[in-house]
């Protein structure tokens, strides 16, 4: 009777004596040379075409994934590598599968039903899944599948058993494995058994894992097949897996071991402790031997560096990390049974060297962790003053000159740990580990990254609101310019204008001026803070003091959308037209007809004099291929119609003045208890003067980045014409196209007026599948992920520890929010999140606290939120995963961490 293995693990093959599977050999410059294999027939050059249903595994490469599926085309793959060993076999096509299965009417109705299902209607999907497999399993085998099956059963033997596994299409795939979601089954003897398996391989493509699965990774079910592949059984000594990279750290040079003794489904199930062994450079440098099972270790040293120079073969044969399953038999043969890429590993900076280097996430600066298209991250390059590398649609900041530097290392750390404390640890154990970082012992390296404030390198400046105001005029004006000079540009000419712009917008970004008044606030803030935590024990005194400041563009876009609220509020008619308008909603053609409804001209003219001003911003707005809310103001409708039921008409107003009012009793309390110390007055006179600075500057904090943008802005809008222009052309096929290839790469297309499909497509899938990877804060030219820590002894137990960025403590519901269109927020709630960007500024009016993953002391949501008195805590590793939505937590603004409240 056959066995199921669990799922669809490779362990499974392990069982029955084996004979060495005969691999081609290749002359240096010649075709593969021709021996005989146990499966029967020959050797099939590369690319060659197939015609059967049914092929021997020798046959198969790894471009016949469509063919042979991801497993069984893995395969044959790893058939060819020269000192790897497969356990020989068949393939049933997916020739087969189409011409008995995939053409089936009744299959394709239940195939229409399964889509049209609620993805969390659980019982629904379950029976339309089961109703699929029914259909499959009920279709007969054709007579000539079942003889070619048969025939290549004889031809590996008689007497033997067989795994019968699962091969889709969408499976062992570089962005996505599917491990575990299809089925294998052990120890299947005679052809009747074995045909009645394939069948049971074939209804697993919709078992309900592997539909949910496809759903999650966006995979059309209809889009997929499934081949089987048949292989004989091995009887092991020992099985196990190998990771040969890191799967936890993502270190590239470590190869991890996990080994039992015999057949590996104990260890595919978890239900026995493996062995581990850690190899790193050629050498074991750790070893767990498992504490439930007595005897001497799996594997010896030796075994363990065999097998991990097997996998280093593997991996350089298919270009990427692999998850390797393999079996040692009682001879000592060790026999691969599976390769798969480890699709969680995040990808590595390209670099033209072998030196070390270490890499500081640009996304967690800018609170924006999303992946970014090529396109976006070209400008984002173009506009930054520091070399950016990217990996994984993100971009980092090499420091490794900055580190390797005496006269650098500790500024940099420094100010990069002030924003976000785990980058400071996490690049102090960088610098603490012997021989890693290059010794330089020269001065400042060239084009080291801006690390934020440094005391002392601006002139000071004087407490002058005019000299912001002079800022931002040469700002506006500098954008006006861009307006009337982009206008008409076309082609070639438009590319090069937009390049060169960027460059000017990267001077003007960091103006001197600019910068002395942007850390004459930070400088404000930490004194502030500081003297008055020593003098009055007033932690924080400054997020109190700073609220209400003018002209914090970004702060001032929520409170106008309370005033577009007050003005939609009084006419049911467009409140009940806008409930009907989803954000998801293409265009902005939808303002027309509010237009016509009663109350309607005067909403239009509050949502067009918004999007006037803030039109330019969106969720992710630092990729210039994210639509803008002018293109797509349904995106704000949500947002407006949240005001309207949990806001009372004048709320803005009375927003503003109660900051003031704090501001002003926090500024006369401290001014009056300063005055009754000893040297109180001179001690009052320079608190007066650091609060009058910090209410001067701090606004400013948020306008470059309103202003860099707004320039994208106008970039954008001309960008998209020319995307129009090449879709019309037939140059591209979809005006998004564009942003799958980096600046100078469109230039180049509107140049020839061809595009590379490929290309576009090879990209499309890479953002997709990065999506899902999670960035890291630092990272390492061996792909190591370096996790810092807050070392914090002052925290309760069980507390979360994080960044206190706006003072105050607040308890209430927490509403874990992915998507800020989406989000569902009632006051009193308090919003848990992995960032906040511009965009989210409105929400903050809606809650009464504030915790997200990432962020520092001067990231937006920091700035926003003292901005708007609302206590919040930033840097909280997983805080989406750890609360869960519609607990109880309390937010210790001022202490910097969070507690789940039972």
């Amino acid at each position: 009777m056959a066995r199921r293995a669990i799922a669809s693990s490779g362990h499974g093959v392990c069982e029955g004596l084996a004979s060495r599977h005969r691999r081609p050999r290749r002359g240096l410059d010649g075709p593969p040379v021709v021996h005989d294999d146990p499966a029967g027939g020959s050797k099939r050059a590369r690319g060659q075409p197939m015609t059967s249903d049914v092929i021997g595994l020798h046959e198969v490469d790894r471009t016949m994934g469509v063919m042979a599926g991801g497993k069984g085309a893995n395969l044959g793959e790893l058939s060819r590598i020269d000192g790897v060993e497969v356990p020989p076999g068949f393939v049933v096509t997916t020739a087969a599968w189409d011409r008995v299965v995939g053409r089936r009417p009744e299959l394709a109705d239940h195939l229409d039903a399964l889509a049209h299902v609620d993805p969390d209607d659980t019982d629904a999907l379950r029976e339309a899944s089961a109703a699929v497999r029914g259909t499959i399993e009920a279709t007969p085998v054709p007579d000539d599948l079942a003889r070619e099956v048969t025939d290549h059963l004889v031809r590996l033997g008689t007497d033997v058993a067989f795994a019968v596994r699962s091969s889709a299409t969408a499976e062992d795939l570089p962005a996505a494995s599917f491990a575990g979601q299809h089925d294998t089954f052990l120890d299947v003897a005679g052809p009747t058994a074995v045909l009645r398996h394939i069948s049971r391989c074939w209804a697993s493509l919709f078992t309900d894992r592997a539909v949910a699965y496809r759903r999650q990774a966006g995979i059309d079910h209809r889009a997929v097949s499934m081949a089987v592949v048949v292989q004989r059984m091995v009887r092991p000594r020992s099985s196990g897996v190998m990771f040969t990279a890191d799967p936890i750290s993502g270190h590239r040079r470590t190869t991890t071991i996990e080994a039992v003794p015999g057949l590996g489904d104990a260890l595919v199930d978890g239900t026995t402790t493996p062995d581990t062994l850690v190899i790193r450079d050629g050498r074991v440098v750790d070893r767990r031997i498992a504490t439930d099972r007595q005897g001497p270790p799996v594997l010896t040293d030796e075994q363990g560096l065999a097998l991990a120079r097997t996998g280093e073969r593997i991996e350089a044969h298919f270009g990427a990390p692999q998850d390797i399953e393999w079996c040692l038999t009682v001879d000592g043969d060790l026999q691969v049974v599976q390769s798969r890429p480890i699709t969680t590993l995040f990808p590595i900076p390209d670099v033209d060297d072998d030196n070390p280097h270490v890499y500081v996430s640009v996304g967690h600066q800018q609170m924006m962790t999303d992946p970014m298209t090529p396109l976006g991250i070209s400008v984002w390059q173009l506009t930054s003053p520091a070399p950016m590398r990217h990996a994984g649609s993100r971009l980092f900041v090499d420091v490794t000159p900055a580190l390797a530097s005496p006269a650098t290392r500790d500024g940099i750390i420094r100010g990069l740990g002030t924003s976000d404390p785990l980058i400071g640890d996490a690049l102090r154990t960088v610098v603490a580990r012997e021989g890693f970082l290059p010794s330089n012992t020269e001065g400042a390296p060239s084009g080291a990254p801006a690390t934020g404030p440094s005391p002392g390198a601006p002139e000071p400046i004087a407490t002058d609101p005019a000299i912001v105001a002079e800022l931002i005029r040469t700002m506006q004006a500098a954008n006006d310019d861009c307006a009337r000079r982009i206008d008409g540009l076309t082609g070639t000419a438009l590319i090069d204008f937009v390049t060169d712009d960027l460059q000017a917008l990267r001077t003007s970004l960091f103006d001197p001026r600019s910068h002395q008044v942007i850390v004459a606030g930070f400088e404000a803030t930490s004194w502030l803070n500081e003297h008055l935590r020593e003098w009055l024990g007033e932690w924080n005194a400054a997020d109190t003091l700073a609220q209400s400041a003018p002209g914090n563009i970004t702060a001032d876009m929520g409170l106008v959308l309370l005033d577009v609220a007050d003005v939609i509020r009084p006419h049911p008619a467009v409140v009940a037209f806008l409930e009907r308008v989803g954000p998801d909603t293409g265009d902005a053609a939808f303002l027309d007809e509010l237009a016509s409804l009663p109350g309607g001209p005067r909403a239009r003219a509050a949502i067009d004099a918004f999007l006037d001003v803030h039109g330019v911003r969106c969720v992710g707005e630092i990729d210039i291929a994210r639509p803008r809310w002018r293109e797509r103001p349904a995106l704000l409708v949500p947002m407006i119609l949240a005001n309207t039921r949990t806001a009372e008409p004048g709320a803005a107003q009375r927003r503003v003045e109660l900051g003031q009012q704090q501001a002003r009793a926090m500024r006369e309390g401290v001014l009056a208890r300063l005055r009754a110390l000893p040297d109180g007055d001179d001690r009052a006179e320079a608190a007066e003067r650091m609060i009058d600075r910090l209410r001067t500057f701090a606004g400013y904090r948020e306008y470059p980045k309103y202003a860099m943008v707004s320039r994208y802005w106008i970039h954008r809008q001309a960008l998209v014409r020319e995307a129009d222009r090449l879709l019309a052309a037939g140059v591209i096929d979809a005006p998004d196209d564009i942003h799958f290839l980096t600046l100078q790469e469109l230039r180049a297309v509107v140049d020839i007026q061809r595009l590379d499909r490929d290309l576009v497509t090879r990209r499309r899938t890479a953002f997709a599948a990065h999506h899902a990877l999670a960035p890291p804060r630092v990272l390492t030219s061996d792909g190591e992920i370096i996790g810092g820590e807050y070392r914090r002894t002052d925290l309760p137990a069980g507390a979360l520890a994080g960044i206190g960025v706006s003072a105050g403590t607040v308890e209430g519901r927490a509403r874990v929010i992915q998507d800020i269109a989406h989000a569902q927020l009632e006051p009193g709630d308090i919003l848990v999140t992995p960032f906040t960007d511009p965009s989210w500024t409105p929400a903050f009016l809606r809650v009464d606290g504030l915790v997200t993953e990432v962020g520092g002391l001067m990231t937006h949501g920091a700035v926003i939120a003292r901005e708007y008195g609302l206590p919040a805590v930033v840097g909280v590793e997983h805080a989406t995963r750890l609360i869960r939505d519609g607990q109880r937590i309390r937010v210790h603004g001022t202490g910097g961490y969070v507690e789940i409240v039972p």
